[in-house]
C-alpha cells in the first residue's frame, strides 16, 4: 500500500490551496456512487483524483492492477468516472474503481438502450444449444434462439437440441443487427433479440393485425412453451402450448414441426407481438361435455398423466379432470393401482365445465 498520508499528490506547491480546501471539505459520497473527477497526480502503484467538495480520491493495489491498461492512457488534466468502493480510508481518500465505474456505466447504457430500443450490429462469438453469444462492451450477452429472425432460426425438423446447435454453429462470425430487450446487472445477465429491430415498420405491419382475426401461416420454430409462426415477411406470431388444444400437451413437437401450415385466431397484439392460438378455432369440448356429464356419474376414463397432485384421467376429447393422490396414501401406491394410457372407472365428484374443472374418484374392482 502506498504511503498517501505524506504523499505529494499534486506534484508542487502551486496546489497547497486546493490540497488543503479538498481534506477541509465535507464528504457525502457513498459506497456504489458513480462520480466524475480530475486527475492530480499517478504515481508508480497509485492514481489520485480532485473530486472537488467530496475530497481526494484513489486508485491503487488490485484495482490500479486491472485498470493499468487504462491507467497507461490517462494524464494529469483528464477528466474520468470512477466508482466509489470505500466512502473514505483510513488516510481519507475515497478509494474508486476505474472498472466497476465502467461496468456501471455499461448497464445504464444498457437501460438506456432498452427504451430507446436501440439498433446495434454486433458479431456472433459463440453459440450453445440455447442461443448465440454476441460481445457488447466487453460484456457476453445471450441471444435465445426463440429472438432469431426466420431466416436465422435453426430448422431442425425433429427439434433435436445437437442438431440445433449444429446450425447455430453456422452463424458464428456473422454480424448480426440486435437490440437488449434485458439487461440484469446483479446477474451480469444481457439479452438480446433480433425480433425487436425493425422498429416503425414492425409497428406498421402489426397495426395490420386485430384480436379475433383468423390467420393462415407457417411454423418457424418450435420450442418447449410454444411455436413460432411466420404470418408474413418480417412479423411472427406466438401460438403459446396453453393454445395448442384442448387437450394436455407435454411438448409442441408431438403437434407442429417446422414448415408445417396452421390456421390460428389472434388472441392479442400487443408491444409489437401477435399471440396466436389454434384452440379458439376449435368447439370447446367442455361446452358438449356440460350436455353429457354431471356430478355424481361414473365414466371411463384412460390415465394421460401423473403429477404431485394426483392423476389426471381424460373422460373425452380434451375433458380431463384430477384424482386425488390422497385417495392411494401416496405416488408409489397409486401407480400400483393406475397405469399410464389404460382405462378405469371412475366417479365424477365435481363438475364446472365453465371453469372447465372437474375431480374424479377411483372407482377399484
Amino acid at each position: 500500500m502506498p504511503e498517501l498520508q505524506n504523499a505529494n499528490i499534486y506534484g508542487d506547491a502551486n496546489h497547497t490551496g486546493l490540497k488543503n480546501a479538498v481534506h477541509t471539505a465535507p464528504r457525502r459520497l457513498k459506497v456504489e456512487d458513480v462520480v466524475d473527477g480530475t486527475v492530480v497526480s499517478i504515481k508508480k502503484s497509485a492514481l489520485y483524483v480532485d473530486l472537488g467538495i467530496h475530497g481526494v480520491g484513489i486508485i491503487y493495489g488490485a484495482e490500479f492492477i486491472q485498470a493499468r491498461d487504462v491507467i497507461k492512457k490517462i494524464n494529469v488534466g483528464d477528466s474520468i468516472k470512477a466508482k466509489v468502493i470505500e466512502g473514505e480510508n483510513e488516510n481519507g481518500h475515497v478509494e474508486l474503481s476505474l472498472k466497476e465505474a465502467k461496468q456501471a456505466a455499461m448497464w445504464s447504457d444498457a437501460e438506456e438502450a432498452i427504451k430507446s430500443k436501440t439498433v446495434f450490429d454486433l458479431v456472433i462469438k459463440e453459440a450453445n444449444k440455447g442461443g448465440l453469444i454476441l460481445d457488447w462492451q466487453g460484456v457476453a450477452g445471450f441471444l435465445p434462439a426463440s429472438q432469431l429472425k426466420s431466416e436465422n432460426y435453426p430448422r431442425v425438423m425433429d427439434g433435436d437440441k445437437d442438431k440445433i446447435l449444429r446450425e447455430l454453429k453456422k452463424l458464428i462470425g456473422k454480424r448480426i443487427s440486435v437490440c437488449v430487450i434485458g439487461a440484469m446487472p446483479k446477474e451480469g445477465k444481457l439479452i438480446f433479440s433480433e425480433k425487436d429491430v425493425d422498429g416503425k415498420e414492425k409497428t406498421e405491419v402489426v397495426g395490420k393485425y386485430t384480436i379475433g382475426d383468423e390467420v393462415e401461416g407457417k411454423i418457424t420454430g418450435v420450442v418447449e412453451f410454444g411455436a413460432f409462426v411466420e404470418l408474413e415477411d418480417g412479423l411472427e406470431g406466438l401460438i403459446h402450448i396453453s393454445e395448442m388444444s384442448w387437450s394436455l400437451i407435454d411438448d409442441p413437437k408431438t403437434l407442429f414441426k417446422v414448415g408445417d401450415k396452421v390456421k390460428a385466431r389472434i388472441i392479442e397484439v400487443k408491444d409489437g407481438k401477435v399471440s396466436l392460438s389454434v384452440k379458439a378455432l376449435i368447439i370447446n369440448p367442455w361446452l358438449e361435455a356440460e350436455k353429457k356429464f354431471k356430478k355424481g356419474d361414473i365414466v371411463k376414463g384412460a390415465v394421460i398423466k401423473f403429477n404431485k397432485h394426483g392423476a389426471l384421467v381424460s373422460i373425452d376429447a380434451g375433458v380431463a379432470g384430477l384424482v386425488h393422490i390422497s385417495e392411494f396414501g401416496n405416488e408409489d401406491k397409486m401407480k400400483e393401482a393406475l397405469s399410464l394410457g389404460k382405462v378405469y372407472d371412475f366417479a365424477i365428484t365435481f363438475f364446472d365445465p365453465k371453469e372447465q374443472r372437474m375431480t374424479l374418484t377411483y372407482i377399484s374392482k
